[in-house]
């Protein structure tokens, strides 16, 4: 597969599948853009996952008070199938993390990578604020 050369995070990603029984990770904006991808998956199939990832995450923020909680509160969720699974994880301001693994997948140990690479792209995220920017003199 040809790597866009916006994927400048795909890397980081494909770390992220180094676990057995994971298949695909793609990393997206709060609207639906995608922002990265894992080499596992074309980018055609990664942006329509993406969309889907977005509406999915909107679909669950939105029922946070079913369980007392703020819409503000939604940190994953974990989607079950007959074949596996679709972890999806907020990953910074405005940026979503979601994996595919099959069903046979370490589900505690997941969700712990996939924290942990939270912590690793909300580094590569942020980016800091420039020097000099609307000071005149």
């Amino acid at each position: 597969m040809t790597e866009p050369t916006n994927n400048k995070l795909g890397w980081m990603l494909d770390n992220a599948l180094q676990m057995p029984e994971t298949l695909h990770a793609i990393l997206l904006s709060a609207d639906g853009l995608l922002m990265a991808h894992s080499q596992t998956i074309s980018r055609d199939d990664a942006d329509r996952h993406a969309a889907a990832m977005s509406g999915l995450q909107a679909l669950a923020r939105s029922t946070a008070e079913f369980c007392g909680g703020e819409i503000s509160g939604w940190q994953q969720t974990v989607n079950e199938f007959a074949g596996g699974y679709v972890f999806l994880v907020a990953a910074g301001p405005g940026a979503y993390l979601a994996v595919s693994a099959t069903d046979r997948v370490d589900m505690e140990a997941v969700s712990f990578r996939l924290q942990e690479l939270v912590q690793r792209l909300g580094k590569e995220l942020t980016s800091p604020p420039r020097q000099g920017i609307g000071s005149r003199a």
